[in-house]
């Protein structure tokens, strides 16, 4: 029994533990907390993977851990008491936990801004695959407009091969405004793709066609020995026809047909922090707030 209750174990994989620290302070009129996670398995060792970061139940941000096992984050908060929490989604040898609540307070502002977040805030997908995040923007002090603000989205931090859109791009937020507006971001990845030859024949075409004027210019090459001019035109196709081939050979749409087109790279595996930036300008000064979201690509 006792060997049945650890082979059980293994399968599900090492327990963990995740604990969040977090400390606010004021940024020009609103309040931004920096959040630390760790998590470490049964064995004192780091883990590794993903982790989010909620309030109330709700995602605002993931972020991939480090080879230490940590993540920092950075989030913006609007006026109010938050209940923060670390969720860690666990990976093929660890399980997954959660840590305790970190309870933290946001002082009010009088300048219009606005809040961004994400949900879900880990996405997995396989090379290959496309996968969609809702980016939330929410007004703060909107009250306070005198005209519509536009909030430009972007992200950051895409491993290679891969990349994302925005639908909308651009949202507007109206004077007044207190509901959270929503962008679909879509996360695109590259399965590796093999070359293939496109004319297979070509070769054999090329060599019929030059084959023989090489042999017929060699032969009057070679009955030209008496004749001087002869010999010299003979020896200046020779030239030409090298010069040619040469030519061919080096030529990018002759590599092309020959060779085929090269191979396409795969996303590369792992988990990556991915931030999302929401940017906007009154014409003088550009207010900017980001999350992030942690990207697994298997």
């Amino acid at each position: 029994m006792p060997a049945l209750a650890m082979a059980a174990e293994s399968a599900r994989g090492m327990a963990t533990q995740t604990a969040l620290t977090a400390e606010t302070r004021d940024q020009g009129g609103r309040t931004q907390a920096t959040v630390q996670v760790a998590v470490t398995g049964e064995d004192g060792l780091p883990a590794q993977g993903a982790v989010a970061v909620s309030d109330h139940g709700t995602q605002l941000a993931g972020a991939a851990l480090n080879a230490e096992g940590q993540a920092k984050l950075v989030l913006d908060l609007p006026a109010g008491d938050h209940l923060l929490r670390a969720v860690y989604t666990g990976d093929a040898t660890h399980q997954a936990s959660a840590s305790a609540t970190a309870m933290v307070h946001a002082m009010a502002g009088a300048t219009p801004d606005f809040q961004i977040s994400a949900s879900p805030a880990t996405l997995t997908l396989t090379a290959g695959q496309s996968g969609t995040v809702t980016a939330y923007v929410t007004p703060v002090n909107a009250a306070s407009l005198t005209a519509p603000m536009f909030v430009t989205l972007s992200c950051s931090g895409l491993p290679d091969q891969s990349s994302c859109t925005f639908t909308p791009e651009n949202v507007e937020i109206q004077p007044g405004a207190t509901t959270a507006l929503t962008s679909t971001m879509t996360i695109v990845t590259q399965m590796a793709s093999s070359a293939s030859l496109a004319h297979p024949r070509g070769n054999s075409v090329a060599w019929a066609l030059l084959l023989p004027g090489a042999l017929g210019l060699a032969g009057l090459a070679w009955g030209g020995r008496r004749r001087r001019w002869l010999n010299r035109l003979s020896l200046l196709a020779l030239i030409g026809l090298v010069t040619m081939l040469g030519a061919t050979a080096c030529n990018p749409r002759y590599d092309y047909e020959h060779h085929g087109p090269p191979t396409n790279p795969a996303t590369p595996t792992g988990t990556y922090t991915v931030s999302v930036t929401g940017q906007s300008s009154n014409g003088i000064t550009a207010t900017t707030h980001s999350t992030t979201i942690a990207l697994t690509v298997q």
